[in-house]
């Protein structure tokens, strides 16, 4: 086992649907934005909420069953936290930083979803 591990486990909502891209070797991949929400207790007594926003980058087999996510499912993805800096002529470029996903699973259906299939199994045939 190695002394140094790079997993991240996040549990979130998409914040739109599952985008399908391809890189600059024609390798298609897909990147979810996923939202995850924290809060605590200010000293004045008052919740303070907070959302985070992460890029989830993902490729091959897992690429093309994620491709069917849509904005509003509740997912949970494991992966590493990988950085990278931009192409820029400035001195000070910016770091970005996303999760390389080894594994999506959806853990709830968004509403969007559930109404779509309640009235599709309700249409006569």
């Amino acid at each position: 086992m190695s002394a140094y591990q790079n997993t991240i486990v996040l549990k979130g909502y998409l914040g739109k649907d599952a985008e399908g891209r391809t890189n600059s070797n024609q390798t298609p991949f897909t990147v979810l934005a996923l939202a995850t929400k924290s809060s605590h207790k200010a000293k004045s007594g008052a919740f303070v909420s907070r959302t985070d926003w992460h890029r989830i980058v993902l490729f091959g087999r897992l690429a093309n069953s994620a491709a069917e996510l849509i904005r509003g499912d509740y997912i949970e993805v494991r992966g590493e936290l990988r950085s990278y800096r931009l192409a820029s002529e400035k001195p000070s470029a910016r770091r970005l930083w996303e999760v390389r996903a080894h594994s999506v699973e959806r853990l709830a259906a968004s509403r969007s979803r559930k109404k779509s299939n309640a009235s599709s199994a309700e249409a006569p045939s």
